[in-house]
């Protein structure tokens, strides 16, 4: 009674280790075969039937099983990533800002360059031309909508011109043009002093206000500027001089 009792313990003891061994034996001399999760040897995968590979057109069906201790769960130099990212960014958006950055646009009088004067009974008519000179410091071209100038003897208005198709200016450049104004002297007195022959030099003081209206970056802006220059009236002057702002 005794060694039976003592021969069924051991078949009972021995009969998981036989299976283990038996397990091992199998997946050591049998050819590549893949089963469930389920950890039962005789139990084939569901999703590929034992091939180890997907069925085409269920890629978009399936879901991959990733263990929670796998590396590609668990990126590395994620800081240093963020870091260099962030600092990309702001060095576009600095740069961005600093060629997009509305810069001055500026209107300079040069020189008066000619003035034409014509004797008419009651009245007298001049030609001026002026050259100004417009700069442009933005990274952008600018485009020139409207150039309006008026010229103005003791504060009333002697004649107007508005231009429209003036040339824009390149980025970063610097552009002259020439602007002429008629001037129309209706007033005796200005008359009677222009038309003096006792005097040599006829002279006038005229101020001129030009206005420009400009578009750049999506955008329109006005530049005002009046100057003062003094004008022979009394006879032509085709030598240019200086003007002041």
């Amino acid at each position: 009674m005794v060694t039976a009792g003592h021969s069924s313990y051991s078949k009972a003891t021995e009969s998981p280790e036989l299976e283990e061994m038996e397990k091992d034996n199998i997946l050591t001399h049998s050819p590549t075969h893949y089963g469930a999760v389920s950890g039962n040897l005789g139990d084939t995968c569901p999703t590929c039937r034992g091939t180890g590979r997907i069925p085409r057109g269920h890629e978009d069906q399936l879901v991959a099983v990733i263990p929670c201790n796998d590396i590609r769960l668990k990126p590395r130099r994620t800081k240093l990533y963020v870091c260099i990212s962030m600092a990309i960014c702001i060095f576009i958006c600095c740069l961005f800002l600093f060629f997009l950055f509305p810069r001055s646009v500026t209107l300079i009088p040069v020189s008066v360059q000619s003035v034409m004067v014509y004797f008419i009974p009651g009245e007298i008519k001049m030609e001026v031309t002026n050259l100004i000179s417009i700069s442009n410091d933005n990274f952008v071209p600018v485009q020139i909508v409207e150039f309006r100038i008026q010229g103005l003897v003791s504060k009333t208005v002697m004649g107007h011109a508005n231009i429209c198709n003036m040339t824009g200016i390149q980025s970063r450049s610097q552009r002259s043009y020439t602007v002429e104004i008629d001037l129309s002297l209706t007033d005796d007195g200005l008359n009677t002093y222009c038309r003096s022959s006792s005097v040599k030099i006829h002279t006038l003081f005229l101020e001129l206000q030009m206005t420009m209206n400009i578009s750049y970056l999506s955008h329109t802006e006005q530049l005002s500027l009046s100057t003062y220059e003094y004008i022979d009236c009394g006879a032509n002057s085709t030598t240019p001089h200086p003007v002041r702002s």
